[in-house]
């Protein structure tokens, strides 16, 4: 539904799915062998792997990304976000806000007043990063963005997509900037990674993600105190509950260790 002054391409990662996706995909990639290109495996290769192979076929000067369960609303999204980004060098990726569905269509929160909003490295550091789902993500396609990808420790996160707006920002300097129009929907459904999870296992993969992030990025001294603060009111009383002493203890010292 896309209508742009610009040429863009889809890339599309099938992996390994057994639902017959993967005989509509070829019908189209065959249709439209100018505009898509489909990439498949032949073993599952798990989320964070599908995207990073989807992404080396990447060769736009911006990257746009939605996920299988989400979809994009206005036809002017992929114009809006792109003439954002082209008048704005101080940002490196461009969001816009989203409405939460359910598995019948039916709406579960959408906001009541979009209005913009900006997040730097440090927001988004200190948890910060309202209506910036991933189906809502435009960025620059820009060189050393993705060496994220080929850390040895990225593949141990489980919300990738936040990890990657982290990461984007942190190296470019850039900021996020977030359109204040609902243009995606984001499902939550019984088959979700994420939104429809246990809460502990949902809790435990947070605090995991957490302890990546402090000890993989740097940050300045005010900075960590202000992760200690973060760790105290989300994180800590969880574990303490479920007797994970010995992971509060390490986490709380390492961010009292200037």
């Amino acid at each position: 539904m896309q209508e742009t002054n610009f040429h863009f391409e889809i890339i599309v990662g099938d992996d390994c799915s057994n639902d017959g996706a993967l005989d509509i995909l070829k019908t189209f990639s065959d249709k439209y062998a100018d505009k898509i290109k489909l990439i498949s495996t032949e073993k599952n290769s798990g989320t964070h792997s599908n995207l990073v192979n989807c992404l080396k076929f990447c060769t736009g000067k911006y990257i746009a990304l939605c996920e299988g369960d989400d979809y994009w609303t206005d036809p002017i999204k992929l114009q809006k976000q792109v003439d954002f980004l082209e008048n704005n060098p101080d940002y490196v990726i461009c969001c816009h806000y989203t409405r939460v569905i359910n598995e019948g269509g039916e709406t579960l929160y959408v906001h009541p007043k979009p209005m913009p909003l900006e997040h730097t490295y440090f927001d988004l550091l200190a948890g910060k990063q309202e209506e910036t789902k991933t189906a809502t993500v435009v960025y620059r396609n820009t060189p050393g963005i993705h060496q994220l990808f080929t850390t040895s420790w990225f593949r141990n996160c489980y919300a990738g997509d936040k990890i990657f707006k982290l990461f984007a920002t942190y190296y470019t300097g850039g900021k996020i900037f977030v359109i204040p129009q609902v243009m995606s929907c984001y499902r939550n459904h019984s088959g979700g990674i994420w939104s429809m999870i246990n809460t502990q296992i949902r809790m435990e993969r947070m605090i995991s993600d957490f302890n990546l992030i402090i000890n993989h990025f740097t940050y300045p001294a005010l900075q960590k105190k202000k992760l200690l603060v973060l760790y105290i009111r989300r994180y800590l009383l969880f574990e303490l509950r479920h007797k994970q002493v010995r992971k509060a203890f390490n986490t709380v010292k390492f961010l009292l260790n200037y």
